[in-house]
C-alpha cells in the first residue's frame, strides 16, 4: 500500500500507531472528549489542510486523531484556523 500523504494514519496503514492513539483515547474522561459528530468535522477539516502529513499536523506536531478528540483541542494553525 502506497502511503498517502494527506491520509489519516489509519489510512496510511499505521495501523500498530493508530490502535495505540485510539487505546489512548478510549481512556480519556467522557467528560473531555467531543461528540462523535463533532470529531467527524474537525477530520474533514484536517483532511484538506496541507499541515497534515501522515496523520500529523505540521503546525503541532500532534495526531490530529487525538487532539481533534479533546473538547479543549484546537486548530493550531493560527493564520486560518479551520475548527
Amino acid at each position: 500500500m502506497e502511503k498517502c500523504k494527506k491520509c489519516l494514519l489509519l489510512e496510511a496503514g499505521e495501523n500498530v500507531t493508530y490502535e495505540e492513539i485510539m487505546k489512548y483515547v478510549s481512556s480519556l474522561e467522557k467528560s473531555s472528549v467531543v461528540t462523535d459528530d463533532i470529531y467527524e468535522s474537525r477530520i474533514q477539516n484536517c483532511k484538506t489542510c496541507d499541515n497534515l502529513i501522515s496523520g500529523m499536523c505540521l503546525k503541532c506536531g500532534c495526531y490530529v486523531e487525538v487532539r481533534a478528540r479533546l473538547k479543549d483541542g484546537e486548530c493550531p494553525d493560527y493564520n486560518k484556523k479551520r475548527w
